[in-house]
């Protein structure tokens, strides 16, 4: 299990969209990502030629084009986001082909199946523009057309709320300024290519739409790099208004004195640099810091930071200034390090993807359980920081691949962490990850294993099974302990895609959404029947290794700062169990005008006690 992109009439394909459209009663109902059918496609020539070469291309998608549209047609997606991903594809493959009326139609039906609010504003919007544009001019990718295309994509903006719309446009100008052809071919080579070498010339549903997104962006997006930077910078320095944080008045800081307990927090992550905590410990008998470690192969280790590959060494310091660019980029700041970070990324060369990739992916997770510890430990003098080291893959190339053999090591290690937890008394568990059964069988893919999308569905669902009973297992096994876990980020149901931890009920497991400063729900953010509490997730300023303060976005995010609530309370009255401390911060949560979020209040839990 893991843990963490044949042309025809236009009328045809209208009546395609009408088939799509069947009554649920005439179709067969998926309530799981899993169940969502395979498909495989036997590819001879190169992929990077597969992108470039529209004729060949037109050819290879074909295929693909027919089982996207059969899956809708036959078809019940109990989720949303789902079926979106199919209709985007699709969508692409119509612009592609100059059906431009045919795309717009995918890209409405898209946007009704939206569900945030923004997002039913912005889905499409640059596919909206385009073809406006092509209409106008008669050709795409001249200075007219550019000109078309920020023309219409400004003009829709000014017609939106910007507050609801701000932190999207951001995003999207960030993409731009990072994008370079380069990242596309690289990952078309180091990624797809790489699998379909492993895998006798055949690539998965799972991965072949990647090759429609990178022909898409390298047609669309990269030709229009610089319009989509101006037209968004544009817009974004006309309205030059700092949303309202709602957090500073619902925020508590526990005084160092008074009728308090000291109260033990576990953070279940890739390690934490506990130099920068130094009153927030909990120590062993010989006064050094609390930790248990395992490392990729799920077999115990020492340290408590993941160990920086030779390789890798000298770079540290200029990787962790990287992490300051991406959030300076995300927050529209215009710094030393976001220039830079732009100069790098769009410069990339695809022989120079792989290792740049690994070396961000290396870095943050690095970096990413001492950001969630510092969110955990705020304005908390009582807390005391246990590290529960879990390691991470960063590689392109799953390492170590899938097996039974590691996911019952991982399963024992599971109980190993949680009877560590039970050992110490700790009273809080942050864990700001998770897998599903869906990205085990990518892995699987990924590394060559299985010979067929069918054999690889069952191994992936073998070794998922036996990881999920571990940490249902664990997590009954200490009642006592209240274990806080993140959604996740990829902005769909994480029931239906069984994401773990965040998909499994429990009375003492709480899952956590985001949202921003000013409470409006986070574009990434998943959520779904298990997603009980929302807090800020988004930008959120916390530690980095060795000191420097750095502003992240994620569910990650969003979980210590409930983690942080929950050892206040504790804090405060250690007798509190953990379906009463859930109870309290789903209680005094206020519920937002849409009831699609219920956002934390520190203050009022806090007083409740």
């Amino acid at each position: 299990m893991p843990l963490a992109n044949i042309a025809r009439p236009t009328f045809l394909l209208l009546a395609l969209l009408s088939a799509f459209s069947a009554t649920a009663a005439d179709k067969r109902r998926i309530e799981k990502e899993a169940d969502i059918p395979r498909f495989s496609y036997s590819i001879a020539e190169p992929l990077e030629r597969v992108v470039r070469d529209k004729a060949l291309f037109d050819r290879t998608a074909g295929k693909m084009r027919a089982d996207m549209e059969s899956v809708l047609a036959a078809y019940d997606i109990a989720d949303k986001a789902s079926e979106r991903q199919y209709l985007a594809s699709l969508m692409q493959l119509e612009f592609l082909l100059g059906n431009y009326e045919a795309a717009l139609a995918l890209s409405e039906k898209m946007r009704a199946l939206e569900e945030k609010p923004a997002d039913k504003l912005l889905s499409g919007l640059r596919l909206r523009a385009m073809v406006a544009a092509v209409k106008q001019t008669g050709v795409l990718n001249t200075p007219a057309y550019f000109e078309a295309v920020g023309r219409a994509i400004r003009k829709e903006l000014d017609g939106y709320s910007f507050a609801l719309i701000s932190n999207d446009i951001k995003s999207y100008k960030a993409s731009a300024e990072v994008a370079g052809e380069g990242r596309i071919l690289g990952g078309v080579r180091d990624v797809l290519q790489a699998t379909l070498d492993k895998n006798g010339g055949v690539l998965s549903s799972d991965l072949a739409p990647g090759l429609i997104s990178a022909r898409y962006a390298l047609e669309t997006a990269i030709p229009l790099k610089q319009t989509l930077i101006a037209t968004y910078s544009a817009y974004l320095d006309q309205h030059k208004v700092e949303k309202a944080d709602i957090w500073a008045a619902r925020n508590i800081t526990l005084p160092a004195s008074g009728k308090y307990s000291p109260v033990r927090v576990a953070v279940w992550d890739s390690g934490v640099d506990t130099q920068l905590f130094p009153q927030q410990l909990l120590k062993d008998a010989k006064g050094q810091p609390l930790v248990i470690a395992f490392d990729l192969n799920s077999q115990r280790t020492q340290g408590e930071l993941f160990p920086i590959p030779a390789f890798y060494q000298p770079k540290l310091a200029q990787l962790l200034a990287q992490s300051k660019g991406f959030s300076d980029l995300q927050s529209n700041i215009d710094s030393p390090e976001a220039s830079e970070v732009k100069k790098f990324m769009s410069g990339l060369k695809p022989e120079e993807f792989k290792p740049a990739m690994e070396g961000l992916g290396l870095t943050g997770n690095y970096a990413h359980g001492t950001h969630v510890a510092g969110i955990a430990l705020e304005g908390n003098p009582w807390a005391r920081l246990v590290t529960a080291r879990i390691s991470f893959d960063y590689k392109l190339q799953p390492d170590p691949c899938p097996s039974k053999a590691l996911a019952l090591r991982s399963a024992k290690a599971h109980q190993a962490f949680v009877d560590f937890f039970k050992k110490h008394q700790v009273r809080v568990v942050n864990m700001s990850w998770g897998g599903s059964v869906k990205a085990g069988e990518q892995a699987l893919e990924l590394c060559g294993i299985g010979k067929s999308a069918e054999e690889r569905k069952a191994l992936a669902r073998e070794y998922f099974e036996i990881e999920k009973r571990a940490l249902i297992k664990a997590f009954a096994s200490a009642p006592e302990i209240l274990f806080i876990t993140a959604a996740g980020n990829s902005n769909s149901d994480s029931s239906f895609g069984e994401f773990i931890p965040s998909s499994i009920v429990l009375p003492n497991l709480l899952t956590v959404g985001a949202v921003d400063k000013a409470g409006d729900e986070a574009p990434f953010t998943s959520y779904g029947p298990t997603v009980a509490v929302h807090a800020n997730g988004y930008q959120v300023e916390s530690f980095l290794p060795g000191g420097s303060r750095v502003a992240y976005s994620g569910t990650s995010m969003a979980a210590p700062n409930v983690a942080n609530l929950a050892a206040k309370m504790l804090a405060a009255k250690p007798a509190l169990k953990p379906q009463q401390l859930i109870a309290l911060i789903k209680s005094t949560a206020e519920t937002t005008a849409d009831g699609r979020r219920k956002l934390i209040h520190p203050a009022k839990a806090m007083a409740a006690l």
